[in-house]
């Protein structure tokens, strides 16, 4: 992982963000944490890849860095 990325994730603890997957799947959640791997920790999340119907995720949930194409974080 670049420097600026672990700073951007860094910056971006306790904050809502984007997170764009692999097959056209979207998530938006509260950042808890993240490791190497782009492993998230994503709190009260929702799906939000089809944006007339997001679905709570619940709880805390973790994102497999694998899977992870972009994150962004929310605009406010």
């Amino acid at each position: 992982m670049s420097e600026a990325t672990y700073r951007l994730l860094e910056e971006s603890l306790g904050r809502v963000v984007l997170v764009r997957l692999k097959g056209n799947r979207s998530l938006r959640g509260r950042l808890k944490g993240f490791d190497q791997h782009l492993n998230l920790v994503l709190e009260d999340a929702e799906d939000i890849s089809n944006p007339e119907d997001p679905k709570k995720l619940g709880g805390v949930i973790i994102v497999r860095g694998d899977n992870v194409v972009l994150i962004s974080p929310a605009p406010e």
